[in-house]
């Protein structure tokens, strides 16, 4: 199914400091090959929505908005205070156009996660005219990501994040990329019900799954191929391996 750009919007939450990766620097502003990771994100968000793209920032907001700005034209919301990934989202609702009938929700710290993988999700989301379709993949190490908690019958339950799991939840391999397509007016309802009642006393956007089930929504997920794609990027050693499979990815594609 093809889809029409001037109804697609992107948020893409950069505002972060990322205190693990031992540097003053913003995490998004942090190089890979020489460019800053926020850029690769940024330039896969215009190709999935072209001009409908917002950025969350909000640590050291000037230099990210400097970073992108410079090379495409998108706009920009300010999340003053951090309070999670579902208070990011909201902060955006003001900048996005009103044609807008879905919202692709992407992290500025996954720089390596394609188009072709997020336009898969779209199209996935559409065809089965979902409220929200989430982007999992599977991985031998899941220690870090939230899981996915699928029902008797496979059908997506929730989103738990790792501070909040049990033993059992914590051997699931099937982790949450932080890459959502939700229908706009069900985002907007959904993000105002978030609480922020969970170990980290913050409000996940994660929440919106188990909102959309109570609600009767339709909630799906799309298992992505390819692992690397998902490297989330938080201390300087996961820097240094996701340089190394974008040299791998560059190398291959010559």
């Amino acid at each position: 199914m093809s889809y029409d750009k001037n109804n697609i919007a992107v948020i893409v939450l950069a505002a972060g400091l990322g205190t693990r990766m031992k540097s003053n620097k913003a995490k998004v502003l942090h190089e890979l090959l020489g460019k800053p990771m926020i850029m690769y994100v940024a330039e896969t968000a215009v190709k999935i929505a072209g001009n409908n793209v917002v950025i969350v920032v909000g640590n050291q907001a000037d230099a990210v908005k400097k970073a992108v700005s410079d090379h495409l034209k998108v706009f920009f919301s300010v999340q003053e205070v951090q309070l999670g990934t579902g208070h990011a989202v909201r902060c955006a609702f003001p900048c996005l156009p009103d044609q807008i009938e879905q919202v692709v929700i992407l992290n500025g710290d996954v720089p390596l996660l394609t188009s072709n993988t997020v336009i898969d999700l779209l199209e996935d989301h559409l065809s089965e005219r979902r409220h929200i379709s989430v982007l999992a993949v599977e991985v031998e190490n899941p220690k870090g990501y939230g899981r996915i908690i699928f029902d008797k019958s496979m059908h997506v339950d929730e989103i738990i994040e790792e501070s909040d799991a049990n033993e059992e939840q914590k051997a699931i391999k099937t982790i949450n990329t932080g890459t959502y397509c939700v229908q706009k007016e069900y985002l907007f309802n959904s993000v105002k019900r978030i609480t922020s009642n969970n170990a980290q006393s913050e409000f996940y956007l994660t929440d919106i799954i188990k909102i959309g089930n109570e609600e009767g929504k339709t909630v799906g997920v799309l298992v992505g191929k390819d692992p690397e794609e998902f490297v989330g990027i938080n201390n300087p050693l996961q820097l240094v391996s996701a340089e190394k499979i974008l040299k791998n990815r560059l190398g291959n594609m010559t």
